[in-house]
């Protein structure tokens, strides 16, 4: 199980700098586009779902546990980073 650490690490602090960036934005220090807000709430079914098919799909495969978690993990976590690439960039 030791092995979903730095898969997990890597999403909380992908999440939380989006997050931040977001919030930023949305008091007028960050810039961001005007439809930032609604990509916000729209992006998540989706990512969600992925994550749920791919864990699934992993646990239909008889994988282990964490080899289950990194599974639904990992997009979730490349979706981040997108959007953590996507926002910095605004900035520059």
């Amino acid at each position: 199980m030791n092995n979903i650490l730095v898969p997990s690490f890597q999403l909380l602090a992908e999440t939380q700098m989006v997050v931040a960036m977001r919030l930023a934005g949305m008091v007028g220090l960050w810039p961001v586009r005007m439809d930032e807000t609604q990509r916000m709430f729209s992006e998540k079914g989706p990512a969600l779902m992925g994550a749920a098919t791919d864990a699934g799909t992993a646990a239909m495969a008889g994988q282990r546990l964490d080899e289950i978690m990194i599974a639904a993990i990992t997009p979730l976590t490349g979706t981040a980073r997108d959007n953590r690439r996507r926002l910095a960039a605004r900035w520059a």
